[in-house]
């Protein structure tokens, strides 16, 4: 309840910041890129080349990328179906398909399942949901955004892949495999991946939007629904078809159920993909999913 608090804090202080407008309109741009290019890369450097890779990961990445991949068809579908515009569906791309499975995940998994569970939470957010985020929400942004008047091609693609600065670093992480840092790098790393959560709830918190406009309800929804009911719907079904069992199986459906990524939102946010709508899902899609994990649980 006290990391729920926590959240509500946060988000409750930049919707605050926002209001009574001490700080520039600019201020939440300027916390995303400072997560995008220090604490996010901070994070990777420092825990991913802890990660031992043995067959026992197989299980937490494959439902990972598995429901990364159907949920992003889940929301194409939907974007036919329903006529969404670019930015909206690149949006839900990201927010609609990818889970805060270390902030929110861990602290859920720890309550459920007790700290045994914290290495597969690890391996499912870091080669999971993390891995996700700099190689296919780079694909996202190169196709989606409007920043930039760059002709969309495979070239270009690849090439924002390579300059996205999380995928970078976590190409650094994957050739520092099993080194140990000297403490003080560990803990400077650490400190500076802490910034990453408080900073990401105040950018959220200002430009939370808690009056949905009606153009965006659609979205909205289906994009709350598809994350918090869909994607997890589609983790059972992998596990029943490839007759998964044991903890780290039932760690992963929880994981697969946590809500709306920060880091995606943030992500989305710079590249100027409905941040309003992103900001809203965010938002109301943290509180829901305590009830749709409580749900997920009785389930497993």
């Amino acid at each position: 309840m006290g990391t729920f608090i926590f959240i509500l804090f946060l988000m409750l202080l930049g919707f605050t910041l926002k209001k009574i407008k001490i700080f520039p309109e600019q201020t939440s741009q300027v916390l995303n890129m400072f997560i995008i290019y220090i604490s996010l890369p901070a994070i990777i450097i420092n825990e991913v080349p802890k990660i031992a890779f043995t067959s026992e990961i197989l299980i937490p990445v494959f439902i990972a990328w598995s429901t990364t991949i159907l949920g992003a068809i889940s929301i194409l579908i939907l974007s036919k179906i329903f006529h969404w515009n670019k930015n909206t569906t690149g949006a839900l791309l990201l927010v609609g398909v990818l889970g805060n499975t270390s902030f929110i995940g861990i602290p859920m998994a720890s309550h459920y399942f007790g700290i045994e569970s914290l290495p597969y939470v690890i391996i499912y957010d870091q080669i999971g949901t993390f891995l996700a985020l700099s190689t296919y929400g780079a694909v996202v942004i190169a196709i989606y955004s409007d920043n930039d008047n760059a002709k969309v091609s495979v070239q270009s693609i690849i090439k924002k892949v390579f300059k996205f600065p999380p995928f970078i670093f976590l190409i650094i992480a994957f050739a520092l495999n099993g080194v140990e840092f000297n403490t003080d790098v560990s803990k400077a790393l650490a400190t500076l991946g802490n910034t990453l959560i408080p900073l990401a709830l105040i950018s959220v918190g200002y430009n939370l939007q808690l009056k949905i406009p009606k153009k965006d309800m659609s979205p909205f929804l289906l994009g709350i629904a598809n994350k918090l009911i869909v994607v997890p719907i589609f983790a059972f079904i992998i596990v029943y078809v490839f007759n998964f069992e044991g903890f780290i199986t039932d760690v992963s459906l929880l994981e697969s159920a946590m809500g709306p990524m920060i880091t995606a939102g943030v992500v989305a946010s710079m590249a100027g993909l409905a941040p309003k709508l992103v900001s809203s899902i965010l938002g109301y899609g943290i509180f829901i999913s305590i009830i749709t994990n409580s749900i997920v649980f009785q389930l497993i």
